[in-house]
């Protein structure tokens, strides 16, 4: 009986132990980067950026990585990373491949790199997030951060929390997520992947987006709200 009760008190203890191990940088994080480049640099500043997305979504801990430009100004850039630990993410960013990035950005960039850290809010599986286009599809992702007035952004988590699995179930979406940035609980990002451009329309008439648009016409900041967002141009992995 004794020894019963000392091996379940062990079971106990290593299970409280990983999980505490699990809390101290073993937590999924959401990385974005911004890179403002030069004029005339754009090229060679994309390939330094399509290695390192290349070498990432080989690192077992990574969920997704992926680059981007965006539409309507293609010289700014994005990369988009989920991992299952800050440690590995922070240990790649130390590599050789990020280090040329960052020693590019000296001549190359018009004003520093800017690192955005956030949550997802409603987790998809590492599987769910390598989901690919068609080979028919011309894919556009659309990123829109929302600064919400203080004391909103229960609603807005709940709104979406809703809105959510109708959005993921439309034919034209690949992925679709909400995240809340680290530095303020009041500021989130949507990650939306579409097939093509009139996938992207269709969502907009979608009717459950109503109880969405609602919010982001009446409980931001500052209006409008399409000043947040940013149409993009997947480049790398694949490109």
């Amino acid at each position: 009986m004794t020894r019963n009760l000392i091996f379940a008190m062990c079971v106990m203890l290593s299970s409280i132990y990983v999980k505490a191990q699990k809390t101290d940088g073993m937590e999924d994080v959401v990385v974005l980067t911004q890179f403002d480049v030069k004029k005339d640099h754009g090229k060679k500043f994309r390939e330094l950026i399509r290695k390192y997305v290349k070498h990432a979504v080989r690192n077992k801990d990574n969920i997704m990585a992926e680059a981007y430009y965006e539409k309507e100004s293609p010289s700014i850039m994005w990369i988009i990373e989920r991992w299952n630990s800050k440690l590995v993410f922070e240990k790649m960013r130390n590599g050789i491949r990020y280090k040329q990035i960052r020693i590019s950005s000296e001549k190359k960039l018009a004003q520093p790199a800017k690192t955005i850290y956030a949550k997802d809010l409603e987790p998809l599986s590492k599987q769910a997030w390598r989901r690919e286009p068609m080979m028919d599809d011309t894919p556009i992702t659309i990123m829109l951060f929302v600064d919400g007035k203080a004391g909103t952004e229960g609603q807005f988590r709940e709104v979406y929390h809703t809105a959510m699995p109708q959005f993921r179930s439309e034919p034209g979406v690949i992925n679709y997520q909400l995240s809340q940035l680290e530095e303020d609980s009041t500021q989130f990002v949507t990650y939306e992947k579409f097939r093509n451009e009139d996938a992207f329309q269709y969502h907009l008439n979608f009717p459950p987006i109503l109880p969405v648009i609602d919010y982001l016409n009446t409980s931001i900041k500052k209006q409008p709200f399409q000043t947040g967002l940013h149409k993009l141009i997947r480049f790398a992995p694949f490109q």
